[in-house]
């Protein structure tokens, strides 16, 4: 006897990535919108909070020491400076959801993409690029898809079918090169 869930693809870590102005943040607020059941991880920074962001929602708000111990416990899959300030990707809320059985989508710049496949290999990673221009970022090889962000619903009906969800079949992989 089958069940729905037995149906479902498995649920995995999708991380999308791509140079800067290329539409991850977009991109990923629409899948978000479009499939209510992938989760998009809470970043932490040391940067201070501003007026309008929630801590815990927006971001996790921690002191420069707190990011430092959670980089040396090895709980960040992945992390970064900007500026003066760091921020990263804490490690435990994102296996938790994929142990749980949600898909996770990950927005993030190509190095910190791949220091995510480095913490967990079966991470499926997207490289987004403009039309008709595949970026140098980092070696192609690196990534599992590449996207052409030409039509925006045609890339997140795209990355919804990746992410492992049930809201649509998974897409087929665009070949590269």
């Amino acid at each position: 006897m089958s069940t729905d869930d037995e149906a479902r693809p498995a649920a995995r870590l999708t991380v999308l990535t791509g140079p800067s102005g290329s539409g991850t943040e977009s991109v990923v607020e629409r899948v978000r919108a479009r499939s209510p059941s992938v989760w998009v991880p809470v970043p932490a920074t040391t940067r201070p909070r501003r007026e309008s962001e929630l801590d815990g929602v927006d971001r996790l708000f921690l002191a420069p020491a707190e990011f430092d111990r959670m980089v040396a416990a090895g709980e960040l899959l992945e992390w970064s400076r900007a500026g003066p300030f760091r921020r990263g990707t804490p490690a435990e809320p994102v296996r938790s959801r994929l142990a749980a059985g949600q898909p996770v989508l990950l927005g993030l710049d190509p190095p910190g993409a791949l220091l995510v496949r480095s913490a967990l290999p079966d991470a499926r990673l997207v490289l987004l690029h403009p039309p008709g221009l595949v970026p140098p970022t980092a070696p192609l090889a690196a990534f599992d898809h590449t996207v052409a962000h030409d039509l925006a619903e045609r890339v997140v009906d795209e990355l919804v079918g990746l992410s492992g969800s049930s809201f649509l079949a998974p897409a087929r992989p665009r070949l590269r090169g």
